[in-house]
This record gives structure tokens, C-alpha cells and sequence, in this order.
């Protein structure tokens, strides 16, 4: 290697033994000084016991998460807890991993970059244990340019406008007609998919939502957008729409079993308010009608009933009644 070049090399000691230590250590598996001496000679980087006991010490003074145990007479150096526990680590490449709005080739991608802030140790148990069946994945790969373009209107207060698409039975792209406008107010993660709340001219009464991985030549506009009601709250309107259906919201009481409290915790929220009544309870929510909350009711069968307005007793009727049909000759 030429004078010029090894001395190079030589300048980038420190960063490759960060990296060493990084990707090829963990509280499980350390380093000796005189096998990080190798690894580094592995990368045409000289060092000797001396000079790497002071860099060890100066990445210690500069706060990297340096630790040693004892082999024999010997320290194993390795990093120890990083910047992510090897569980969160875990958390996010089974999320990554489970959404259905990130594609087959973008998952791959996230959590390779994922196990790259571990060790390869740890990084090879990610692999073992993530695991998702039969997760139906999107194949949009224009997913990541419509969240930037998106956030980006969000923060600049801009209109975007975009065509929106369903899948035939041969998987193909079904433009619906014409190109929407819409003021996005906000992003949001629901079931697996990916959602633009905002205004739609067309349903002006309530925010709209549209699947992120469905909308297609995003663009945003010179236009402002219209601005948010100041009664918008996101957590608000995702406890009220049911699969992010969008519509008209309405106070809906409803009594349950009593066995059933845990799943309306877990759909409306803890401080939810329960009042007691015969063999259970009843709860008084702001919901948008629609066949995901219908069949969501009916998902409990007699232990729950929706007690008024009419109006939305009515439509459970009707959902019921146009199912039947299908069953009764």
C-alpha cells in the first residue's frame, strides 16, 4: 500500500474500531486489545496493545457506552447498551416487519439498516424471531415519496392533489375517476396501514382519509390549504372512525357484557366512562357509522346492543337485515 494511502488508513483507526466494536460486540461476545488488533488489521489499520488501550480510554471519555469483563488475565472489551435496547431493537424490526403499508423490498431494507446498530450476534437473533404470517404486504413503492411529500404540505400548510387507486381480482391498478385536492392535516398508523387525515372538498362535513400506499402522483401545490379546525384532534377522530371510514359522527350509546370491558378499554381509551347497569354497562362515545362499526358490534354477538339514536339502531338493523338475504331463501 503506497506511504500516502496507508496513512490514510491509519486516520480512520478510530472510526473502524467503533465500528468494530459496535457491530462485532455486545455484553455476550468482547474483544480482546490484541484481537481488536487484528480485526483492524483485517482493515489494513497498524495497531498495537498501547495505542489501542488509549483509544479505548478516549472513546470511554467521550461517552460511548464502553465495557469490559474479565477472560482469564485478560478484558474483553465490547459497547454495551447503545443508543437501542436489543428489545426495542426487536420492537421496531416486528413492526417494520407487520405493517402492511411497507413493502416486501422496503422492510428487508429497514431492517438490515435496524441491525446494523447492534452486533451481528444480536442482529442474527432479529432474524430468527421476526416473524409475521401471512401479512398481506402493499406494492407501492412510491410509499416513502408520498410520506415526505405529504409531511412536507402538512408543515408548509399546502394543498396536495393525488390519483387514488383500488386493486381488481387480478391485482391490477383501478384508478377511481379524476384527481383529488386535498389539505392533509395529519399522518396517522391504523391496523397495519397508513392514513392522510385532511379536508376533502367533496365530504366537507367531516375529514376524509385515504391509504397512504392507494394514492399515486402526489404532488404538492401552490394552493394554501384549508386550515384546521381548531376542534380537530387526531386522537379524537381515530377512537370515532372504525377502519378509518369517514363520515358524519354522532353520540352512540351502547350497553355491553360485562365481560367485555377490556375490548372497550382498548377500542375508546381508559378514561372512557362506563356506567353500570343490568348484567354490564353502558358507554356513550362519539362514533362515525358505518359497516366497520356494525360489524364490529356484531363481532359480540348478545352481549352488545346499541341502545340510541335510533337512526344508528336503525342502520344496525339494516346491516343485519342485508346479510340475511344472502342467507335465507
Amino acid at each position: 500500500m503506497p506511504n500516502k494511502e496507508a496513512g490514510l488508513r491509519q486516520k480512520m483507526k478510530l472510526p473502524e474500531l467503533i465500528d468494530i466494536l459496535t457491530t462485532q460486540t455486545d455484553k455476550d461476545h468482547g474483544l480482546t486489545v490484541y484481537e481488536l488488533s487484528e480485526k483492524l488489521a483485517e482493515r489494513d489499520i497498524n495497531a498495537n496493545r498501547k495505542t489501542l488501550t488509549e483509544d479505548l480510554a478516549l472513546l470511554e471519555m467521550s461517552g460511548y457506552p464502553l465495557s469490559y469483563r474479565r477472560e482469564g488475565k485478560m478484558k474483553a472489551y465490547y459497547f454495551g447498551s447503545g443508543l437501542f435496547e436489543p428489545a426495542e431493537l426487536k420492537l421496531l424490526a416486528d413492526s417494520v416487519a407487520s405493517s402492511r403499508f411497507i413493502t416486501e423490498k422496503k422492510s428487508r431494507t429497514l431492517i438490515k439498516k435496524l441491525k446494523s446498530l447492534t452486533s451481528v450476534y444480536i442482529g442474527e437473533s432479529m432474524d430468527r424471531s421476526v416473524f409475521v404470517p401471512n401479512r398481506v404486504k402493499s406494492g407501492n413503492e412510491r410509499i416513502y415519496p408520498n410520506i415526505d411529500t405529504i409531511s412536507r404540505a402538512i408543515r408548509e400548510k399546502r394543498q396536495i392533489t393525488f390519483r387514488y387507486f383500488d386493486l381488481d381480482t387480478a391485482k391490477k391498478r383501478v384508478f377511481r375517476e379524476g384527481v383529488r385536492t386535498c389539505s392533509p392535516y395529519a399522518l396517522t398508523w391504523n391496523d397495519g396501514s397508513y392514513y392522510m387525515v385532511g379536508h376533502y372538498a367533496k365530504r366537507p362535513g367531516s375529514p376524509a382519509c385515504f391509504r397512504v400506499d392507494k394514492m399515486d402522483q402526489v404532488t404538492m401545490t401552490d394552493t394554501a390549504a384549508v386550515p384546521v379546525p381548531e376542534s380537530f384532534m387526531l386522537k379524537d377522530f381515530m377512537n370515532t372512525a372504525f377502519s378509518m371510514f369517514s363520515g358524519e359522527r354522532c353520540r352512540v350509546k351502547m350497553w355491553f357484557g360485562q365481560s367485555l370491558a377490556n375490548a372497550v378499554i382498548d377500542r375508546f381509551g381508559a378514561d372512557t366512562m362506563m356506567m353500570p347497569a343490568e348484567q354490564g354497562f353502558t358507554v356513550s362515545v362519539d362514533i362515525i357509522p358505518s359497516a366497520a362499526f356494525y360489524g364490529w358490534i356484531c363481532s359480540f354477538g348478545s352481549k352488545a346492543e346499541i341502545i340510541s339514536p335510533k337512526s344508528v339502531r336503525d342502520g344496525f338493523k339494516a346491516h343485519l337485515d342485508s346479510i340475511m338475504t344472502k342467507y335465507l331463501g
